[in-house]
């Protein structure tokens, strides 16, 4: 029932020194192996990615990817190995127009075989950004995509992740789940379903028992640092005295960050381009949060020189930086596209809109405006509406008392079907399926055509032109670095000791 080959050694995270710079988990695949690889070489912690891992896992062995293909044969259990390769694996070229197999969506009920894809290729993922150094190495995942991510916890585990990231909700329970999957025990997460009475306890469950019958030779794994993302003092306390399990850090994000952001407090207003305006009542007290005592790190807006001195200046550990290396050569963003978006911002002619309605979850999200993508209305206008992932969708309860799945970005005639309302399909764009195309892994429908990209970046992208040197039109994570951390106090060991994490 196993393989050969041993599970990378899991790092210990008790005796690593915190980091200074965090390079932000920008999803889907923007931030895969080889830049948080690129990162962590240089001794900071490069962080992977871990929204829909398996269906990125299942495009690349789609596509004849050697070196995931390689590390998938690394996994611990021959079984799943040779499941999985068979399923998707097929030489580079001769997969051309043909549609992949797709990965089961996601329910409360998953298959064993669905969350095995995820284990795997969280494993594959952090693997082989571990590959060629000793530092550490993160993930990052969305309170917001939650049926997957304990499968997506254990595999990043089994590979030696060193720190977890989340946002986009409030994860309570994943501190609890982590010391459980830490014991290879079984985990279980709330589910939030929409019409849900205070009776229901609706709930997805991860046994590494009955997803892996049969492994008798689990590795000892290391329990993870959890850093919760957090957009307010309200939120940093809840996660330091409610979460059921402890919290090493938070990282302090503001709404000039990349993706999704925090809806404003209070009554939502928009500026005359629709965006939401944000105010006091949305700034961090970073006095107040140095007063919990945990260490934190300051994202949105840090992207420049003297960021990170400011930021050690307030007491902050550090800085996470996601749109400067979202836009390097080792980034995921596919290549044409990217040198196209660098381009436009070193002209001066870039501009990122914090969209309200895009995201089907109902946060806003960041849309870089670029032609040829979902940001351009005639694009827009043109596509099919699809919901073929599901990483988005919403749980609902069916008069019947069961459990159904609806996402406001798929067909109107079927969202509303599913008691969903129209108006709310109104402007939303499929996140899913745009962002892996952004990745280069468009994934051929039924219908014949691909989801055009949907970009996504903080407001800092139309300052990337700073990173590049004269006579270049393409930057690399160590010219990022070498800008970002000019003047900062200590970028050795940051500013608390490994010991105020713990």
């Amino acid at each position: 029932m196993t393989s050969p080959t041993t599970t990378p050694a899991a790092s210990s995270s008790s005796t690593r020194p915190l980091p200074v710079l965090i390079q932000g988990g920008m999803g889907v695949s923007v931030s895969w192996y080889r830049l948080a690889r690129a990162v962590s070489s240089q001794g900071h912690l490069g962080v992977v990615s871990g929204v829909a891992i398996g269906n990125v896992l299942a495009a690349r062995l789609w596509r004849g990817d050697l070196e995931v293909l390689q590390a998938l044969r690394r996994f611990p259990v021959a079984s799943t190995v040779q499941e999985i390769e068979e399923r998707f694996y097929r030489p580079a070229g001769e997969t051309t127009g043909k549609q992949a197999p797709q990965p089961t969506m996601w329910t409360l009920d998953p298959t064993p075989r669905n969350q095995r894809l995820t284990v795997v290729g969280a494993f594959v993922e952090v693997a082989l950004a571990r590959e060629g150094h000793d530092n550490a190495v993160g993930m990052n995942l969305l309170e917001k995509i939650a049926p997957p991510n304990l499968a997506s916890l254990y595999g990043a585990m089994l590979a030696g992740v060193d720190t977890i990231i989340m946002g986009a909700g409030i994860p309570l329970r994943i501190p609890g789940a982590l010391d459980r999957l830490a014991r290879h025990e079984r985990a279980t997460y709330p589910i939030d379903v929409d019409g849900a009475d205070k009776n229901d306890a609706f709930k997805i469950a991860f046994d590494p028992e009955l997803v892996f019958p049969g492994w008798t030779d689990r590795p000892t794994l290391v329990r993870p640092r959890f850093y919760p993302i957090v957009s307010s003092n309200a939120l940093a306390l809840a996660m330091l005295k409610r979460a059921d399990g402890s919290i090493q850090g938070y990282v302090v994000e503001g709404p000039t960050a990349g993706g999704h952001n925090a809806p404003p407090r209070g009554d939502v207003e928009l500026n005359a381009d629709g965006e939401p305006i944000y105010g006091p009542r949305d700034v961090v007290d970073l006095d107040k949060l140095k007063g919990l005592g945990l260490p934190f790190w300051l994202a949105g807006g840090r992207g420049r020189p003297g960021g990170l001195r400011d930021a050690q200046a307030r007491g902050a550990a550090g800085i996470q930086v996601g749109t400067a290396f979202a836009f390097c050569r080792e980034s995921g963003v596919d290549p044409v596209l990217r040198r196209r978006i660098v381009a436009e911002a070193r002209a001066g002619r870039i501009r990122v809109r914090t969209d309200p309605r895009a995201s089907p979850t109902g946060f806003p999200f960041k849309v870089v405006q670029v032609a040829g993508t979902v940001s351009d209305p005639v694009v827009y206008g043109a596509r099919a509406r699809i919901c073929n992932v599901g990483a988005l969708r919403e749980a609902y309860k069916r008069p019947d008392g069961s459990v159904g799945y609806r996402c406001a970005s798929e067909p109107e005639e079927q969202y509303v079907a599913k008691g969903g309302k129209l108006e709310d399909t109104v402007g939303r764009a499929c996140l899913c399926n745009g962002l892996t195309s952004k990745a280069g892994l468009p994934m051929l429908t039924k219908l014949g055509a691909v989801e055009p990209p949907i970009v996504t970046a903080g407001d800092d992208l139309v300052e990337i032109g700073q990173f590049l040197r004269e006579g270049q039109d393409d930057y690399g994570v160590a010219d990022v670095l070498a800008y970002l951390i000019e003047g900062a106090d200590d970028v050795g060991a940051g500013a608390a000791s490994s010991a105020a994490a713990e």
